[in-house]
């Protein structure tokens, strides 16, 4: 992926988290929920403890986690930047953060014109 135009970043906060996280519990991934049981909130795992296949595109690593939503969801996301971000409050039941008293969370912009073009010529969206 190229290096000047990333699909997922993360804010200093969201950095820290993360930090805090592997060390209690190693290697890291997060996986964008669609919807179901905890909205479309970003979810953080224990790296493979969700499953990830075909159906899913990796949008890039955050601080070296890699970052995944369903193919399905991308196609509606694809010209839009995700900034991972964390806030007060709980994270999804499932997730890793849930239980530290801040949440992970989405912010995004659109692409602009050029950006979704590099994308494109990268064969990235």
């Amino acid at each position: 992926m190229s290096e000047l135009l990333k699909q997922v970043e993360a804010t200093d906060l969201a950095v820290h988290l993360i930090r805090v996280l592997r060390q209690k519990h190693g290697p890291l991934m997060f996986h964008q929920s669609g919807g179901c049981c905890d909205g479309s909130s970003p979810m953080c795992y224990p790296r493979g403890e969700f499953m990830v296949g075909d159906s899913d595109v990796q949008l890039g690593e955050v601080d070296g986690e890699p970052f995944y939503m369903s193919r399905s969801q991308f196609e509606y996301w694809k010209h839009t930047q995700l900034l991972l971000d964390v806030v007060p409050g709980r994270g999804g039941q499932f997730s890793l953060d849930n239980p530290e008293g801040v949440r992970f969370l989405i912010r995004s912009r659109v692409f602009t014109d050029m950006e979704i073009n590099e994308l494109r010529i990268a064969g990235r969206i």
